[in-house]
């Protein structure tokens, strides 16, 4: 998929595509193996109140509301960086938030940032872990991913094989299946659902 296509494909479609791409940032890079898709404001095609874009184009989330394959970084808990890629056609919000990754470059770098870690694949695993690892920050807000000359890089790569369900720590649009992940890598977080989320509290216990 290219830039072109992310800007084709809802959210769904473009977290399934970004699974094993290759993410990049100074001197650390990732193969991505857990994803969520979060949509659109209510005037948009996918509507979706657990998205920071539901309220409309804000200063904070506007790069979700452009071209598709830009970073929209934001802070979690004030203090954790999350990255994520934006898709969907311009003026359409959609992004999909990389929550872990498989440190393949840079594994001295990444344990440097992440001393905390005690296993390699503990290093990027969760969306704060990854940002850290990759020493992602704020002021990526709004990179290309896939300009060559950028700070922060994408490469997609071929179709992989992915498992679905809800996704995690979501107190609306809990049981949406939009989290994708990659089957048999450690690097997988844990599944948690969000004590503020209504419905059945068991959903997605077996999943990794």
């Amino acid at each position: 998929m290219s830039v072109a296509e992310l800007a084709d494909a809802d959210p769904p479609s473009a977290a399934r595509r970004i699974l094993g791409a290759t993410l990049r940032a100074r001197g650390v890079a990732v193969r991505v193996v857990e994803v969520e898709a979060y949509g659109s404001d209510p005037a948009g095609p996918w509507p979706d109140s657990a998205a920071h874009s539901f309220p409309g184009r804000t200063p904070r989330n506007s790069v979700m509301f452009g071209v598709a394959g830009s970073l929209y970084v934001y802070l979690s808990y004030g203090m954790h960086v999350c990255a994520n890629v934006t898709c969907g056609p311009d003026g359409t919000a959609g992004a999909v938030l990389i929550r872990a990754g498989e440190v393949i470059e840079g594994i001295d770098e990444a344990t440097a940032r992440r001393p905390t870690a005690r296993r390699v694949h503990d290093l990027a695993r969760g969306p704060g872990n990854l940002g850290k690892a990759l020493g992602i920050t704020l002021s990526d807000y709004g990179s290309h991913l896939f300009d060559p000359a950028a700070d922060v890089t994408l490469t997609l790569g071929s179709d992989v094989e992915y498992r679905t369900g809800p996704r995690v720590g979501v107190s609306t649009e809990a049981d949406r299946p939009w989290r994708f992940w990659m089957p048999n890598t450690a690097a997988v977080s844990a599944y948690r659902r969000s004590p503020r989320a209504p419905g059945p509290a068991d959903a997605g216990r077996s999943m990794p």
